[in-house]
């Protein structure tokens, strides 16, 4: 018998072990890898939320989105300002917002979104604003002139925008210096081509009354100055471009598209130049004048909307109580209150102002107000469809 077993280990030893088979199997970045191998497209898996350990009920369901890049300081204390708070109440003292009051103490970050000062403005660092759901980024002149706010300033920070990247603000027109390194070389030696500033008109103007050279630059300039963060005139963005920060007035500043993840989309110029047609987050294309501005790009922080708070103290904490339900008032309060038990005396479900909150229709018919709306965003089953 243990002679046997000795031919049998021998003959273990002296027989090549076989290799194992490993196939590369494609994986999602959001699926756990099971094999040794993956294709190297796929060898990512991304982390987009910060999740916590369930060592108590309050964080058992907390999710915020994961921004390794923002400062982890404090923000310039001359860039902000004290928030006083009213706790949802105008100024005879009556409250018109509800189940507002609270909340932690804040400070007011001051942000630019006029953007009048020309020039390059190196981006510093990009942090978080408690008064907003994006970002904001804080940018320093170049220009050793340069004093105050026109100094120093924060921006609504652009999806992707980093520590070390350069923004600047077309406002005012375009540099004679950027046209000058944009001409070729046999028109480099013109002296006045550095002095000259061009205007938005000028630039924008349309093909047909340019000449082919003109045209040409005009092209490399608009390739030039739409880059992520700068500030350009809406008539020099190319159609199909995503902006946020669009302005309602050539010298006011930006109104629309703020929040985090939102964007809109260039989608024409009228041939008279004086209107251009942008399509906004909610669907609604509208005419906007041609001279007024917006800024490349999507606002930072888009995954802003799929957090999770995690505990009712977390809301209280952001400045918000608890949101009552008309049958818990008295009759006095709301139209659903008072009676014996829970009971809304067969009515339809209304507001506190009496108007339905099942999707009844309160806007007066006919012919719309607004005639700088060119399509309305979708409502009630066209929103439904598109969804």
């Amino acid at each position: 018998m243990s002679s046997l077993r000795h031919l049998l280990r021998n003959l273990a030893v002296a027989r090549p072990t076989a290799t194992p088979i490993v196939r590369a199997v494609p994986s999602r970045a959001f699926a756990a890898r099971t094999t040794r191998e993956t294709i190297a497209s796929y060898d990512t898996v991304v982390t987009q939320f910060k999740t916590y350990k369930p060592i108590t009920p309050g964080i058992r369901h907390l999710r915020r989105p994961l921004n390794v890049h923002l400062y982890k300081g404090k923000p310039i204390r001359a860039l902000t300002t004290a928030l006083r708070r009213k706790g949802g109440r105008n100024t005879t003292g009556r409250i018109t917002v509800r189940f507002r009051g609270g909340g932690h103490r804040r400070r007011i970050r001051i942000v630019d979104f006029a953007r009048m000062e020309p020039g390059p403005y190196d981006v510093v660092r990009i942090e978080y604003d408690p008064g907003r759901s994006g970002h904001i980024a804080l940018l320093k002149a170049r220009d050793p002139g340069a004093e105050g706010k026109a100094r120093w300033k924060y921006i609504l920070a652009p999806e992707g925008l980093r520590a070390g990247d350069v923004v600047e603000s077309y406002r005012a027109g375009l540099s004679g210096s950027l046209i000058q390194s944009a001409r070729s070389a046999e028109d480099a030696g013109d002296e006045d081509a550095g002095k000259k500033t061009w205007s938005v008109d000028e630039i924008a103007k349309p093909g047909k009354d340019q000449s082919t050279s003109d045209a040409l630059l005009i092209g490399i300039l608009r390739g030039a100055i739409v880059k992520l963060g700068n500030c350009v005139p809406i008539k020099l963005i190319p159609t199909g471009t995503m902006v946020h920060n669009v302005s309602l007035d050539p010298l006011g500043k930006a109104i629309l598209v703020r929040a985090a993840g939102t964007f809109a989309q260039v989608v024409h110029h009228e041939e008279n130049g004086r209107y251009s047609h942008i399509r906004l987050q909610s669907g609604e294309v509208r005419k906007v004048l041609s001279n007024c501005v917006a800024s490349i790009g999507r606002v930072s922080n888009p995954l802003w909307d799929d957090r999770k708070l995690g505990k009712a103290g977390r809301n209280r904490w952001l400045g918000w109580r608890p949101r009552v339900r008309g049958v818990a008032m008295n009759a006095c309060d709301h139209p659903h209150g008072g009676g014996r038990g829970k009971s809304k005396s067969n009515k339809h479900p209304v507001s506190i102002w009496g108007w339905g909150t099942k999707g009844n229709r309160t806007r007066k018919p006919g012919p719309k107000t607004n005639k700088m709306v060119i399509k309305e965003r979708p409502r009630g089953k066209e929103k439904a469809r598109t969804a």
